[in-house]
């Protein structure tokens, strides 16, 4: 596949751009800075530098002859997520372009809390544990929750992927998945794993249209 990933400077994006390129995809890394990226050059990896995100025109060039599209961005934290919403106003720039470009495939991280609750976790984590989590970061999940509902009024052929607590550690491969729901006891998962589950979502026919929950 020739595959476009947004965010690839980040935890979850660089695993994306190293895993796409190790299974023998076309890619093509967008970033603000190249020196950021971490990732060895190779004869099947694009560097691609766009400032704004929100610039349709600026993103139509990267997407043209693409087949699909990662996005791995999010904000670096909540005070980040209040200053200056990040994922919903660049999905919007970027879902325009995919349009233009002609490219309908599309797979973006969001976060387990942005999803229900699980009916079979423990009630110290529904009244407790998430409803905290979701104060303390609520303005970083309210612009992933803005990004999810622009993704799901798009044509594409989306999947959101919702993870828990992110950890830098190896993929474990055995993860659990939930289409349409959380993944219950989820707590934490590898980046690597998240990479990996963005990726397996690109030609996965059950996942198109849905948010999935990931956890180790």
């Amino acid at each position: 596949m020739e595959i476009t990933v947004f965010g690839a400077t980040g935890g979850v994006g660089r695993e994306v751009v190293r895993q796409a390129l190790a299974a023998g995809h076309e890619v093509t890394a967008v970033v603000r800075d190249p020196a950021r990226l971490d990732v060895a050059p190779h004869d099947r990896l694009r560097v691609a530098v766009v400032a704004d995100l929100t610039d349709a025109d600026a993103l139509v060039p990267v997407l043209e002859g693409r087949s699909a599209v990662v996005s791995a961005l999010g904000a670096a934290g909540n005070k980040q997520a209040k200053a200056a919403p990040v994922t919903g106003p660049a999905l919007r720039g970027i879902l325009a372009a995919m349009e233009r470009a002609g490219v309908s495939r599309l797979a973006a991280v969001s976060a387990a809390p942005v999803g229900p609750d699980v009916p079979g976790d423990g009630i110290f984590t529904r009244a407790v544990l998430l409803p905290v989590l979701r104060r303390v970061l609520r303005d970083l999940y309210a612009d992933l929750a803005v990004m999810e509902a622009v993704i799901a009024a798009s044509r594409t052929q989306w999947t959101v992927i919702r993870p828990p607590r992110l950890l830098n550690r190896p993929g474990t491969g055995t993860y659990r998945r939930v289409v349409g729901g959380n993944v219950p006891g989820g707590r934490v998962i590898p980046r690597a794993d998240v990479a990996h589950a963005l990726l397996t979502a690109l030609t996965d026919p059950a996942s198109p249209g849905h948010a999935v929950g990931v956890a180790t």
